[in-house]
């Protein structure tokens, strides 16, 4: 799977974040640390999805809302 983040440099290292996947972010030292981090953030949150849909009370539904 691709997906999309955003990479940003400060003076405390780089966070980062998957847009696509709301409130997935990590940070890391390093560029390349901080790219390995968010790489396991969307692992995990991708198996909490899995787990939620498995669940026999719950159901991830995918909606379009039209202005």
């Amino acid at each position: 799977m691709l997906f999309y983040i955003t990479v940003h440099n400060s003076e405390y290292g780089y966070s980062v974040a998957c847009p696509t996947l709301k409130g997935c972010h990590s940070q890391g030292d390093t560029e390349e640390e901080a790219i390995d981090n968010i790489k396991d953030a969307i692992r995990d949150y991708l198996e909490c999805l899995e787990e939620l849909e498995n669940k026999h009370d719950t159901k991830l539904i995918k909606i379009e809302v039209s202005l």
